[in-house]
């Protein structure tokens, strides 16, 4: 595949990393692979102690029910401090308004998601594609609303009956939801090894970062 003119890849907003020479590509700083890997520990022992409450074969398996609910309840609220940590490295405020942003060539993708379509050019990408950027904004609401309605469960004197019970409904069947979600976006991660390695050493190989996200150049950064 031939390079794209004048791409390029920055991870301060002035340096250019990507030249024509080098195998790999600069993708994550170590902030933000330290928010990633934090936040994904944070959100499965969340997870981990959500099932142990709601699934009674875990349940009995594990006993111990209070020092479950505590490990739950503060594993919740610890979820947004990386990220809230994180806002210091200048990397990580340039991507986070990398998904902030929905293109044309993000409906694109999304057109070609839909229709099955994986012919070359077919799914063009920024840094971050279309699916990615969907991912970010429906994980970061579903925090929040997590993080709303578990304080009204917990803090039962700060709220009505009637909020407190549909706190409970909300908060019961969103985890359910993000449990689906998360499983998919491993599932994501799992059949591309090349996405993991990003993540786990920040540099990626040039022709992946080409295939998978040819519009990733200067004019984007």
């Amino acid at each position: 595949m031939t390079s794209t003119p004048g791409w390029a890849v920055r991870t301060d907003g002035t340096t250019p990393l990507l030249s024509e020479h080098g195998p790999r590509v600069r993708r994550f700083s170590a902030a933000e692979r330290w928010v990633h890997r934090t936040t994904a520990w944070l959100v499965l022992l969340c997870v981990a102690t959500a099932a142990c409450l709601y699934v009674p074969q875990l349940a009995q398996l594990v006993g111990r029910r209070h020092l479950v609910v505590t490990v739950h309840e503060w594993s919740g609220l610890l979820i947004p401090v990386p990220l809230l940590a994180g806002l210091v490295s200048r990397a990580l405020r340039a991507d986070l308004s990398r998904l902030n942003r929905f293109g044309p060539h993000d409906h694109r993708w999304l057109r070609a998601v839909l229709r099955r379509d994986r012919t070359p050019g077919s799914r063009p990408a920024g840094k971050f594609n279309a699916g990615q950027k969907l991912y970010a904004a429906w994980i970061a609401g579903a925090v929040l609303v997590m993080l709303g309605t578990g304080l009204l469960m917990w803090f039962t004197g700060i709220a009505p009956l009637v909020w407190r019970t549909g706190a409970t409904f909300v908060h019961d069947w969103l985890a359910l939801a993000i449990g689906i979600v998360l499983a998919g976006h491993m599932a994501k991660a799992l059949a591309d090894p090349e996405a993991r390695r990003g993540m786990r050493t920040g540099s990626v190989e040039r022709p992946w970062a080409r295939a998978e996200h040819p519009l990733w150049r200067e004019p984007e950064e």
